[in-house]
């Protein structure tokens, strides 16, 4: 079980983004002994991952069973009570000095782990809750339209169903999607390689209790039921999009691949970062209506890199519609929540051109391509690499980090 020399794991700097205020969960393996479980639940702690299973057992936690699994999904399960204590003692045990040569050996480096999709993805929604990103998006594919927002977008938090099946941890390839497009002139469509690849900078949700049919879940009810939340790329092929679209909306242009961090961190660590949503220029119906709730909104300052150079600086904090009232108009009509369903909040844009959490918006749907030190993109190119990477103010001056999504574009398929 000896460590090799990457330093004291709990020489942490004052700053450090993943510090014992943090805490997100993930599922690693390592090039272990054979008698240790290939995957197992993780915690972030600075540049080490703590095997959560194996310190809670050695330190006699009755939660050992719980966090000693290959997926998160039984902790996501356990509920908010479960979630609370488990978080307390985690904090516990790595505040403690004591504890210190007994967790030392549970502590791996960084770069000595594999890290994987952290919770098995039972149902996927996305949404569309930037103002910004919403009219941007209308004026590109409805120039003529008098006004870019659809008239029920400030009525209700518009989505649709994705593909669970195609949600990949940070760090797998993206396969360039092939599929029908046909420009506005062209005579008729044709197949190929998306030429207008793109990507979303997102929010993701993680559910963790389950609801039964037929029961919404009310505003109040949110923390209840999610757990935490992620970094998400949600890769959009936009000339597949545009062309398939109408009438019943995204499809294959988006179901091909989305990328979600290795690291979900708990709404508990997220307590300093809670706010009010922007003030809402329309009455909404009692479901939807939080102005007599706790605030919903989280301010996370997200930046989008393009091959290593920061192209924007998405805010959350801009957000039109929250996570809160995107769960409760998903379950309004009796449709039911599972342990593993991930939500997204859609692209996450801000008013100024810098701010912009997608190329599309970027470049105008590439009439302005983006001077980058390699090169002009309108969109992207094979081999091209993205990562998203976020933080979020914490307690006391903290900050709490979101983990990277990172993606690299590769050739098409056949």
């Amino acid at each position: 079980m000896s460590q090799p020399p990457y330093g004291d794991p709990f020489d942490l700097p004052e700053d450090d983004l993943f510090g014992p205020h943090n805490l997100p969960y993930g599922v690693f393996s390592t090039a272990a002994p054979a008698d240790l479980p290939e995957r197992r639940v993780g915690v972030r702690f600075g540049d080490h991952v703590l095997d959560a299973g194996a310190a809670a057992a050695a330190l006699g936690s009755p939660h050992a069973t719980l966090l000693a699994r290959p997926t998160l999904n039984p902790l996501l399960a356990a509920g908010r009570t479960a979630w609370s204590q488990i978080r307390a003692d985690l904090t516990t045990w790595l505040t403690t000095p004591a504890n210190r040569p007994l967790l030392t050996p549970f502590l791996h480096p960084l770069p000595t782990v594999t890290l994987h999709l952290p919770f098995e993805v039972a149902d996927y929604v996305d949404f569309y809750s930037s103002e910004h990103h919403a009219r941007n998006a209308g004026a590109v594919f409805r120039p003529d339209a008098a006004d870019p927002l659809p008239p029920n977008w400030k009525h209700l938090p518009i989505g649709y169903h994705g593909r669970a099946g195609t949600v990949v941890v940070s760090g797998t390839d993206v396969v360039r999607p092939s599929g029908q497009r046909k420009a506005p002139g062209d005579p008729a469509p044709v197949f190929g390689p998306s030429v207008r690849l793109d990507i979303e900078a997102e929010v993701g949700f993680v559910v963790g209790v389950p609801s039964q049919r037929g029961r919404p879940v009310g505003l109040s009810s949110f923390r209840d039921h999610v757990f935490g939340l992620c970094l998400l790329n949600d890769w959009s092929a936009r000339d597949i999009q545009a062309w398939e679209y109408v009438p019943l909306g995204p499809f294959l242009g988006k179901s091909f691949t989305t990328s979600v961090s290795a690291w979900v961190t708990p709404l508990e660590a997220l307590e300093a970062a809670r706010l009010r949503a922007p003030e809402r220029t329309h009455p909404l119906l009692p479901y939807l209506d939080d102005t007599s709730t706790d605030p919903q909104g989280y301010d996370l300052r997200i930046s989008v890199e393009l091959n290593g150079h920061t192209i924007s600086e998405p805010p959350f904090s801009t957000m039109y519609w929250t996570a809160a009232q995107q769960l409760a108009h998903l379950t309004v009509n009796g449709a039911t929540l599972r342990t593993g369903d991930l939500y997204a909040s859609g692209t996450v844009s801000g008013p100024s051109p810098a701010e912009r959490g997608s190329l599309l918006e970027l470049t105008w749907n590439g009439r302005d391509p983006l001077e980058l030190p390699d090169g002009k993109r309108a969109f992207l190119e094979d081999g091209d690499v993205v990562t998203l990477r976020a933080w979020a103010p914490g307690a006391g001056g903290t900050r709490v980090g979101l983990g990277e999504v990172t993606g690299r574009v590769v050739a098409a398929a056949g």
